[in-house]
């Protein structure tokens, strides 16, 4: 068995002969993905440097204004999220293990979620709302906690 899943087609080509039928399969889907994710990066990025460019350049409008700095942090938290997931697709499979780490994962969700409290105006919702995003946050919290315990006992 190979210590670790192919990252690039180089790799993978390499490997193939000795990786089973899922773990050619785990690879092969895995190194998709991060293709489909890249291209959403580029895309996104696009649209953020265009966004910027007409909102702050040809509208005239202030960076340090609220809304407008909500709008541009929002969309520069959206494609480091996809950058980072990205990035999870690269890790190396532990044994027992898969190829998404759970840590990496909600680590993931706490950075959507800081990036959802960042672009939220407060004023426009209910004391429900808040609540549920503060419970949210102290669970994903506590979740990591847990397990980076595991890992470090491990």
């Amino acid at each position: 068995m190979v210590d670790r899943l192919p990252r690039n087609w180089g790799d993978m080509r390499r490997d193939w002969v000795i990786l089973s039928i899922y773990e050619r399969f785990e690879a092969a889907v895995a190194l998709l993905l991060r293709f489909v994710v890249g291209l959403i990066i580029v895309v996104a990025l696009y649209r953020l440097l265009a966004s910027v460019i007409v909102t702050l350049i040809f509208r005239s409008l202030n960076p340090l204004d609220h809304a407008v700095f909500q709008q541009v942090f929002g969309e520069i938290l959206t494609l480091l999220i996809a950058l980072e997931f990205n990035h999870t697709l690269r890790y190396d499979i532990d044994p027992g293990r898969g190829i998404i780490h759970t840590r990496i994962v909600l680590l993931i969700a706490i950075l959507a979620l800081a990036r959802k409290l960042i672009i939220l105006d407060i004023a426009a919702v209910s004391a429900t709302m808040v609540a549920a995003l503060a419970a949210l946050t102290l669970a994903l919290g506590a979740a990591y906690w847990l397990v980076r315990e595991r890992d470090l006992r491990s």
